[in-house]
């Protein structure tokens, strides 16, 4: 069952991942859960009705009443979870990932993530060969109405006086579109000035524009363009389901994840000061800065969606943000949405009198950054080790919240394993200063290099 990664399903169409596997899988999830009643959703790739109706199959045949949203998003599908009360929630979706990968998005009652020993028993069940007993009483219904209340929830979550604006919308042809206009609808009348300029809108499951995956530097430069051809004031790009949104500056500049964080912080604190906000710990500096200023308190979770999502609940924080714009609200179940975020700051950008180039820039000078480095090595603890024996008794302090973290005052590191890949991640840091950034990356990769 190779389609089973650390958070969720995700394989290569006709041998990972087939209509026979989605619909034992949903069967697993039905009984793991004991769910009643599952909320459906699926993005736009061409393999996607087919993946959704084998898994609406598989909870028919459980017993289970079937929410189905039909095109949605991810965030979408948590969102339908709590609100109408389900046991659960599927969203067959492979976000950014190639053609001919598909996959799905699990979670439990509320939107919360399943347990570590739920997941491994549907998948101990999925690739067991005894036959799983069926129960009565499944259907399948049309709930794609669901969407209004969505639109309406995510409208007083971001709150007035946002533009005008002009804004470039790249839906990368992803499962995006429509929500993103029944949303632009709602904010409309609810006073929002958006000027909202569409690209690659309609949702098209062959990607004639490319994989819609704009962390890729290669797939930011047609954003870019458009923002300067625009005019606009910010531009806004989704992943395949939308649960990741990626933004650009007024000059076509793409907005580092870590200062992504540091704006949605800092929006919330001046609505709610002293509240507390979660982030994880690769680039740290620009975020707790901006949680300083706000009067907010900052705690460290390693990355990751379940980390982010257990910090939040635990600390009963406001947001949580990773760099790699996975974005958690406790106003949205303590959930990831793509589309809360670039609501947001463009709210503080109307509120606060300043560009949005302005904001980045600012923070682009005082905490300059290396963006993530990947080395692919054959040990990664033995490496980690050599990395940490040679600069650690230099450093003012260090820690192990996620990976190794070590502050030198005037600039700072973190080098952390891959969840999902034999890699190492190297993130650095400086106050003010560019060349040291270079000068802790050269540093760091002639110890990783050997």
């Amino acid at each position: 069952m190779s389609a089973f990664k650390t958070y969720d399903i995700r394989g290569r169409l006709g041998t990972d991942l087939t209509e026979a596997i989605a619909h034992r899988i949903a069967r697993a999830f039905a009984l793991v859960t004991g769910a009643d009643a599952v909320v459906l959703a699926r993005d736009c790739r061409e393999s996607s009705p087919a993946l959704a109706d084998a898994v609406a199959a598989g909870l028919v045949a459980q017993g289970v009443r079937v929410l189905d949203l039909g095109l949605a998003g991810t965030e979408e599908m948590y969102f339908a979870t709590a609100h109408l009360g389900a046991g659960g929630g599927i969203c067959v979706t492979a976000s950014h990932n190639p053609r001919e990968y598909n996959g799905m998005k699990l979670v439990g009652r509320g939107a919360v993530p399943l347990p570590d020993g739920d997941f491994a028993r549907i998948r101990s069940l999925t690739e067991g060969a005894e036959a799983l007993p069926a129960a009565p009483g499944g259907a399948r219904e049309d709930r794609s109405s669901t969407r209004a209340a969505y639109v309406a929830h995510v409208a007083a979550l971001v709150g007035q006086g946002i533009g005008p604006l002009r804004l470039v919308v790249n839906a990368g042809n992803g499962a995006a579109g429509p929500t993103l206009d029944a949303l632009a609808e709602g904010l409309a009348q609810r006073g929002a000035r958006l000027d909202l300029v569409r690209m690659h809108h309609a949702p098209d499951g062959t990607f004639p524009n490319g994989i819609p995956n704009p962390l890729l530097p290669e797939n930011r430069p047609v954003t870019a363009q458009a923002v300067r051809a625009a005019g606009a004031d910010m531009g806004v790009a989704f992943d395949g389901d939308f649960d990741r949104c990626f933004l650009f500056d007024g000059a076509g500049g793409f907005v580092d994840g870590e200062h992504v964080v540091a704006l949605l912080a800092a929006a919330h604190l001046a609505s709610e000061p002293g509240a507390t906000i979660i982030h994880d710990p690769r680039v740290i500096w620009a975020v707790q800065d901006a949680v300083r200023r706000g009067g907010g308190r900052s705690v460290l979770a390693p990355t990751g969606h379940i980390f982010l999502k257990a910090a939040m609940r635990r600390e009963g924080a406001v947001y949580g943000g990773e760099m790699s714009a996975h974005h958690y609200f406790r106003g949205f179940m303590a959930c990831d949405s793509g589309m809360i975020p670039w609501l947001l700051v463009a709210r503080l950008v109307s509120h606060s009198g300043r560009s949005l180039t302005d904001l980045v820039g600012a923070m682009r000078r005082d905490f300059p950054s290396s963006g993530e480095i990947n080395f692919r090595v054959a040990e990664v603890p033995a490496v980690v080790a050599r990395v940490q024996a040679a600069l650690a008794p230099k450093a003012r302090s260090a820690d192990h919240t996620d990976g190794l973290s070590l502050d030198f005052g005037d600039w700072r590191m973190n080098l952390r394993a891959s969840n999902t890949e034999p890699l190492l991640r190297l993130n650095v840091e400086a106050r003010g200063d560019a060349g040291l950034v270079a000068a802790g990356v050269a540093r760091v990769r002639a110890l990783i290099e050997g």
